[in-house]
């Protein structure tokens, strides 16, 4: 496993200290432990010889696997149903729910 001190280690104090975070001493090791480990695994990656490997821009096709858009009425909620468990409704078609802003009116 990489030291702390590695060429490429990341200094968890310093970065703590930007995201204004307050770390124990304890923190700060375990921290900066796993980001070696991270780090390390990294360094293997970079060694593996990618030579014959095309590169990709996307992980996945690009085209997009879409069913045809058409109403599923079996898959519908009923409206009647769905406003009878409303606490209020408005014009026989709109949920009405509290205003969660303050000093803004429902």
């Amino acid at each position: 496993m990489p030291s702390p001190t590695a060429p490429h280690a990341i200094d968890v104090r310093y970065v703590a200290d930007l995201a204004r975070l307050e770390l124990t001493a304890e923190e700060t090791a375990k921290y900066q432990a796993q980001l070696g480990v991270i780090l390390h695994h990294v360094e293997q990656l970079l060694e593996a010889d990618v030579a014959g490997v095309e590169p990709t821009a996307h992980a996945t096709r690009l085209v997009n696997v879409l069913r045809e858009d058409k109403v599923q009425p079996e898959r519908c909620l009923d409206r009647a149903a769905v406003l009878a468990n409303a606490p209020a409704v408005l014009d026989d078609q709109f949920i009405k729910v509290p205003a969660v802003i303050e000093g803004e009116d429902g």
